[in-house]
């Protein structure tokens, strides 16, 4: 499967279901094994989440969130108009209330980084991707390798 998504959502957190239940939708329909779907969709919601939280939307007003699948890997990103801090994975205590997004995506994701373009911040991660083999037994393909997305 080689398939890519640009979606644009409005700054809201409504945003982040309604991104939720289309990135599902279209992995599950390219086929890719449920339990993969589930690790990037958690990915992306995590990082539409933390844009939410500590980010201004882009001039537009808005998000931009985008995935493109290989058949070994699938790179999630979300695009927004910046923050005063860089985005990084956090060491939150077991009582902390929040802060551990970054960690998520850093656990699941095989890397993950941040761009700076002119008047965007695009934080992505590559998951590593999980097809159905023929008998029925999940197969995963070999390293994936760093695709940039639009």
């Amino acid at each position: 499967m080689s398939a890519s998504s640009v979606v644009m959502l409005p700054y809201a957190l409504a945003s982040v279901a309604a991104a939720r239940q289309r990135l599902s939708a279209e992995l599950l329909a390219g086929g890719m094994t449920v339990g993969t779907v589930d690790d990037v969709v958690l990915v992306m919601s995590e990082l539409l989440s933390n844009s939410l939280r500590h980010a201004h939307p882009l001039p537009s007003g808005q998000l931009k969130v985008a995935w493109i699948c290989s058949d070994d890997q699938v790179e999630v990103s979300v695009s927004d108009g910046g923050a005063a801090t860089e985005p990084r994975a956090a060491r939150p205590t077991l009582s902390s209330l929040g802060g551990r997004g970054l960690g998520i995506v850093e656990y699941i994701a095989d890397r993950w980084g941040v761009r700076h373009e002119d008047e965007s911040t695009t934080v992505w991660a590559v998951v590593q991707a999980s097809w159905p083999a023929r008998n029925g037994e999940p197969r995963t393909t070999g390293t994936p390798a760093l695709r940039e997305v639009g």
